[in-house]
């Protein structure tokens, strides 16, 4: 089973957890999503071409983008992060 990881913008509580979970599980495909809300990161287990996710979310009112699957040192040094309370450490 394959799995996309997307970056979705907006997300700030639980119940936006809920809708975003409401705008992919139904989708053809979708076996599994995971949100994890601190970072605004959604993981997407299953068989479904990532357009048509980043379409649901839009829908739903959630921009979203597909990760590439970047190192978090490679983040870090874009970003000019890596204070001692960054999330990369």
């Amino acid at each position: 089973m394959n799995s996309t990881e997307l970056q979705v913008e907006g997300m700030s509580c639980g119940s936006c957890v809920k809708h975003v979970n409401a705008a992919l599980l139904p989708l053809a495909g979708v076996g599994e999503v995971t949100v994890d809300l601190a970072s605004g990161r959604v993981k997407v287990t299953g068989d479904t071409d990532s357009n048509a996710l980043l379409s649901a979310l839009n829908e739903a009112g959630y921009p979203a983008s597909v990760l590439t699957g970047e190192s978090p040192e490679n983040i870090k040094k874009k970003s000019g992060c890596g204070g001692s309370s960054c999330c990369c450490h």
